[in-house]
């Protein structure tokens, strides 16, 4: 019995240890999303870029992101992880612990409900209204593999975050369209984005902006616009539709899919914009087609 009784207090000992000072959040927060990680993190980092004093301080890759908050009293980290539940459900566990006052809210939270947890819990509430509302204003679907499309093009090259795309579009759309159009090129098709470099950890991203056109031997010669040939690439296609400046969210819907399917592909996306997003419009009436080229595995 002694024996027992030893065991019981020891275990409790070491679970009371655990729960004061190695538990790696004062509370938890879960909730469910119909949407891939990828589209969990841009929300994540733009509600973050909106805030006042708070800043991401890790990510990693799609599993987890760091947020840290300042607020009057307190610093507070919160660390998101990312389990996808299927290729369209994401259970996100939000784990809150305030670096100034941990060991407090631990021997306070279990007896009552706390300021500190109320005001964090409401914060993640408001980020999950947020979250909430961007999927109802975007639309993905994965349709399944397709060759990207073949044309030539002018385009110029251009670098910046994926939040900043739609801008780089819309303040070059003008520029190279009066060009061409003031040399009478032929137009032959819609714009396109080739992403040439995509560093998934700080969504930096280098493009080209492409106007589809006739190729001839007369076309305008500038310091910023080129001219190539796209050529077809086998790749893993999506309808998106909604805001251009969240059509990344597509790029991850396509790399769930990637992975569901086992398939390896090239992190260089192909987007096909069918809209002017300088004419405004209903968001959900604006489509692109996005293509992630599929990596072909040699034989053994």
């Amino acid at each position: 019995m002694r024996k027992l009784l030893f065991v019981v207090i020891t275990l409790l000992i070491v679970a009371l240890c655990w729960y004061l000072f190695i538990k790696p959040s004062d509370f938890t927060v879960n909730f469910k999303v119909k949407t891939t990680p990828g589209t969990v993190i841009q929300t994540v980092k733009i509600w973050d870029y909106e805030l006042e004093d708070s800043k991401i301080i890790a990510q990693y890759g799609f599993d987890g992101l760091v947020q840290q908050r300042t607020f009057q009293d307190s610093v507070v980290n919160y660390t998101y992880r990312f389990y996808e539940i299927n290729d369209s459900i994401t259970k996100v566990s939000v784990g809150i612990k305030d670096l100034n006052n941990s060991l407090y809210n631990r021997i306070t939270l279990p007896f009552t409900t706390t300021d500190f947890k109320t005001k964090n819990a409401q914060e993640i509430t408001s980020f999950f209204e947020l979250l909430t509302t961007h999927l109802s204003q975007i639309n993905v679907e994965v349709t399944g593999i397709e060759d990207s499309p073949a044309t030539y093009c002018a385009y110029i090259s251009l670098k910046g975050l994926q939040r900043e795309k739609a801008m780089g579009m819309m303040k070059n759309y003008g520029y190279i369209g009066d060009i061409l159009a003031a040399n009478d090129v032929t137009f032959n098709g819609s714009p396109i984005v080739e992403i040439t470099d995509w560093n998934v950890e700080n969504d930096s991203i280098s493009y080209n902006f492409c106007f589809p056109i006739i190729q001839s031997e007369n076309l305008p010669i500038t310091d910023e616009i080129k001219y190539k040939k796209l050529f077809p690439k086998k790749s893993i296609h999506a309808v998106y539709n909604g805001n251009y400046l969240t059509s990344d969210r597509a790029w991850y819907a396509i790399l769930a899919y990637a992975r569901k399917n086992n398939l390896d592909i090239e992190k260089k996306p192909i987007e096909v914009f069918f809209n002017n997003p300088n004419m405004g419009g209903n968001d959900l009436d604006w489509k692109a087609d996005i293509y992630l080229p599929v990596v072909e595995k040699s034989a053994p």
